[in-house]
């Protein structure tokens, strides 16, 4: 019986620690983490000497801690080069001190929003190639990093400039169209009461010209 007694109360205290032991790895943030997603527009094309906005946002299981969350994008040139640090963020923005990005990124993101986008100004076409965004916020430090495809071109082969003006010159044929319809649905209605048996006629004098 005290065999019995021992071996249930020592039960009682393993139960007990990993119930202890499970509550306090889900207060820290150990339990339940799925990781880091990360995701970015892909492919994007800009005009040379234009600002283009490269999206990246995220999703974190984690609760979002400025003083821990950092966000960091690099670049890999199109052609032949070394990958460089494009722009660093944590609590507050670091744009890069040297390089060809300096003075050309710009934060355009806010973590508690789960955005950590970037802006570059002012294209050039060196600026061909692959620019990663890396989001970290512990304990999500693992996950994938997001791409986007640079491409810089010489002039938009399709401007909003020219969807405006097709829209508006859509709008205004349409409009036409629509004119003529109800002037030729007019004229129709107009002859037929004119044709129509027992329409009352204007009386003539055969003597008057």
């Amino acid at each position: 019986m005290i065999y019995g007694a021992d071996h249930g109360l020592k039960q009682c205290n393993e139960k007990s620690f990993s119930l202890s032991l499970s509550l306090s790895l889900s207060l820290s943030g150990w339990v339940g983490v799925r990781g880091m997603r990360v995701y970015t527009s892909g492919d994007v094309q800009a005009v040379n000497g234009t600002d283009v906005w490269l999206k990246c946002t995220f999703e974190t299981s984690a609760t979002i801690r400025p003083a821990t969350l950092v966000v960091s994008w690099s670049f890999r040139p199109l052609g032949p080069g070394h990958e460089e640090s494009v722009f660093y963020y944590q609590e507050k923005p670091y744009p890069p001190m040297d390089g060809r990005f300096r003075k050309r990124a710009m934060w355009a993101g806010d973590i508690f929003s789960r955005d950590a986008s970037i802006i570059i100004r002012e294209v050039k076409f060196t600026y061909n190639g692959t620019f990663s965004c890396q989001v970290k916020n512990p304990p999500d430090v693992h996950g994938n990093v997001g791409e986007v495809r640079l491409r810089v071109v010489h002039s938009s082969p399709f401007s909003e400039i020219m969807m405006l003006a097709l829209f508006i010159g859509g709008g205004i044929v349409l409009l036409l169209l629509a004119l003529v319809v109800i002037v030729l649905i007019r004229r129709r209605r107009k002859k037929r009461d004119q044709d129509a048996p027992g329409a009352r006629r204007e009386y003539k004098d055969p003597t008057m010209w």
